[in-house]
């Protein structure tokens, strides 16, 4: 009889997201707050400054917000969670430095990118660089990225090894548990600038990737509302002057 409850429990459970229906852009801007998920311990992109929220990603998405008429309700969670959730209706809009992916588009639609990079590879040692240089090496990436898809197409590696946040994935590099360390360039830059004495060294680009928002797939209108709030903000001037504060460079796709 409990077994059957369980069951009988799991399935309203499922029933219920089931029937969730994604937020229009009508219905986001009558309500005049749009809920936003990100992961929060991706510097700079998006992290905590103590108990304040903040970071590239963030602040573009509050002036995009603006210009749309909207507040923000922020929630931060675990990279690999981000998606899952939107395509259970939980939250509005993710921003947390996806790549465009074919895999990813299957399960959600993407706004326009609102920067382009790429994987670069990081290390201690300044002899691995390129992809061919981590031949029968140790790779750190995080758990649910396309840092960690990328890794997996070099088939002479010896070991990837994927941890739940980046900032674990670099730390397993800074005390050597692993050899090399794949993540975003802008990522990898800002560390080893703020840390100059830790020893790490900036290697070769693995791959490169458009960035974007994501939506629940199929919610065009709240897709098509974010993305000319979006071109607003690049047009204005605020988005060349946020990109140069984080990166002292224009980041966005050219």
């Amino acid at each position: 009889m409990k077994l059957l409850k369980a069951v009988a429990t799991a399935l309203a459970f499922c029933a219920a997201f089931s029937s969730a229906q994604a937020r229009t852009l009508d219905e986001v801007k009558k309500d005049g707050k749009i809920l936003i998920a990100t992961e929060g311990q991706f510097a700079p992109f998006n992290f905590f400054n103590g108990t304040t929220l903040t970071g590239f990603e963030v602040e573009t998405a509050e002036l995009v917000a603006k210009k749309m008429g909207l507040t923000i309700q922020w929630k931060t969670l675990g990279f690999d969670a981000l998606l899952t959730g939107l395509r259970q209706d939980r939250w509005d809009l993710v921003i947390a430095s996806h790549g465009i992916t074919d895999e990813r588009a299957k399960a959600v639609t993407f706004t326009d990118p609102h920067y382009c990079s790429g994987g670069m590879i990081i290390a201690m040692d300044p002899a691995i660089k390129s992809a061919k240089d981590l031949a029968g090496k140790v790779v750190a990436v995080q758990t649910g990225t396309s840092y960690l898809e990328n890794v997996q197409k070099v088939s002479s590696i010896k070991e990837m090894k994927n941890f739940p946040t980046d900032v674990d994935a670099r730390s397993a590099l800074n005390s050597r548990r692993v050899d090399a360390w794949v993540t975003d360039r802008f990522v990898a830059k800002a560390v080893a600038e703020k840390n100059p004495g830790a020893g790490f060294k900036l290697g070769d680009m693995l791959f490169i990737e458009r960035i974007a928002a994501a939506v629940a797939k199929g919610n065009t209108s709240l897709a098509a509302g974010w993305n000319k709030a979006l071109a607003e903000v690049m047009a204005d001037g605020s988005y060349a002057a946020l990109s140069k504060k984080y990166f002292n460079e224009d980041v966005r796709c050219q």
